[in-house]
């Protein structure tokens, strides 16, 4: 987490599964004591299909669980709060998460490690640009020279899932290690993504400005016209982010599958040209809305439990958060009124007539949200909050 940010307990088990914390010798912790995180019971699975080694390192017999059941090892250091609810600690091994996927950074220097002219190999998730993730393969040449970079890329790309495919490859010497023999990641040197954009240069302002798309979101200087997007270390998020600025200077009604099929400024290009008209994307305006609006699914789910049990905090969604330093109430104020005005869901009651709800979308003028400060002692902190999560909104007539 960064300084100073809140990581939220996981809470606790679910319905016919059972959590342990334990230390190295599978002997549970007392609270607040930091061991790895087992998961046992119903939903445990017997082990990864076709991966016996894996299945056999992760799934192990449950010494308190009823004869033959087991455990899965998440690889997740927790600890049991004083309330009984689990806080999520980190990783105690080599399995990471990028991008929604659970990463095992040893099947990949494995993968890695095998490849013809690699004589060792490690691979690491870095962070050189705030939010922007990557993982990245080190490989030590074994003859001196070693593979071409992009031919591990290539052959690591027919052997793993795209999510375990390294954004790059960089050769090293050898691996930096710590006094006491460990890796040490601060010593390995942050990849150069730039080593090979000089490929062809833009021939038109259409591909001139793709490129320097291109480069400001993959964070680059310049980007050629014939690199691909994926090949500079480009994933999924950054590609998403891409289309969105396509779409935004270019007004071309692209979807992030155009820019799979054509990740190249060249070939991205074209299809900007094939699908860009004389008057670009219509302007997104509001519509008249002359008759009043049905509710909709959800809307309507809500609007039923509330008709049938009454003004109830069940739907609530509470956010708590403690703040330090001065709080400007004015700028806060203006803030939740601009968020209310952009979303029109958040100024809509639900009246109805003879018994049929609609939706009445109240003006923003008219919707400015009631931000009250007050002081409180300390000691009648948890009591005010709980008082405010459990506030009962009347979906007729109360902002939501």
């Amino acid at each position: 987490p960064l300084s100073g940010e809140v990581v939220p307990p996981i809470g606790r088990p679910i319905d016919n599964v059972r959590t342990y914390v334990l230390d190295q010798n599978l002997s549970p912790v007392p609270p607040g004591v930091p061991g790895e995180l087992y998961v046992a019971g119903a939903g445990v699975a017997r082990g990864y299909l076709n991966r016996p080694g894996l299945t056999a390192q992760r799934f192990i017999a449950d010494p308190y669980g009823p004869p033959g059941s087991r455990m899965y090892r998440t690889g997740d250091l927790a600890r049991w709060n004083s309330d009984g609810t689990l806080h999520f600690l980190g990783r105690a091994d080599d399995q990471v998460k990028l991008r929604g996927f659970r990463i095992e950074l040893g099947e990949v220097e494995a993968v890695l490690a095998a490849c013809p002219g690699v004589a060792a190999a490690v691979a690491v998730i870095r962070e050189d640009r705030p939010g922007d993730r990557r993982l990245v393969g080190y490989v030590v040449p074994g003859d001196g020279t070693g593979p071409e970079p992009a031919a591990v890329r290539s052959r690591l790309a027919g052997l793993l899932p795209d999510h375990m495919v390294p954004a790059a490859i960089v050769t090293i010497p050898e691996i930096p290690l710590t006094p006491n023999g460990k890796l040490d990641r601060k010593a390995l040197p942050a990849p150069d993504y730039s080593g090979a954009v000089l490929s062809g240069v833009p021939r038109d302002a259409r591909q001139e400005i793709l490129a320097g798309l291109f480069a400001e979101v993959l964070g680059l200087d310049r980007v050629g016209v014939e690199e691909g997007f994926f090949e500079l270390g480009g994933h999924s998020l950054l590609a998403m982010r891409l289309i969105g600025r396509v779409r935004a200077v270019l007004g071309a009604d692209l979807v992030i599958r155009d820019l799979f099929s054509a990740p190249t400024v060249a070939a991205l290009a074209r299809v900007v040209e094939a699908v860009t008209g004389p008057a670009g994307r219509p302007a997104l305006v509001p519509l008249v809305r002359e008759e009043p609006m049905p509710l909709s699914f959800a809307q309507r789910r809500l609007w039923f439990l509330h008709r049938l049990e009454g003004p109830s905090p069940t739907y609530n969604v509470p956010v708590v958060l403690r703040l330090s330093g001065a709080l400007d109430t004015d700028a806060l104020r203006t803030a939740l009124g601009d968020v209310v005005e952009r979303h029109e869901a958040l100024r809509t009651v639900f009246p109805d007539v003879d018994g049929q709800p609609y939706q009445d979308i109240r003006p923003a003028a008219e919707a400015r949200p009631d931000m009250s400060v007050g002081t409180i002692a300390e000691a009648d902190l948890a009591d005010a909050v709980d008082r405010a999560v459990r506030h009962s909104f009347d979906l007729a007539t109360e902002l939501p």
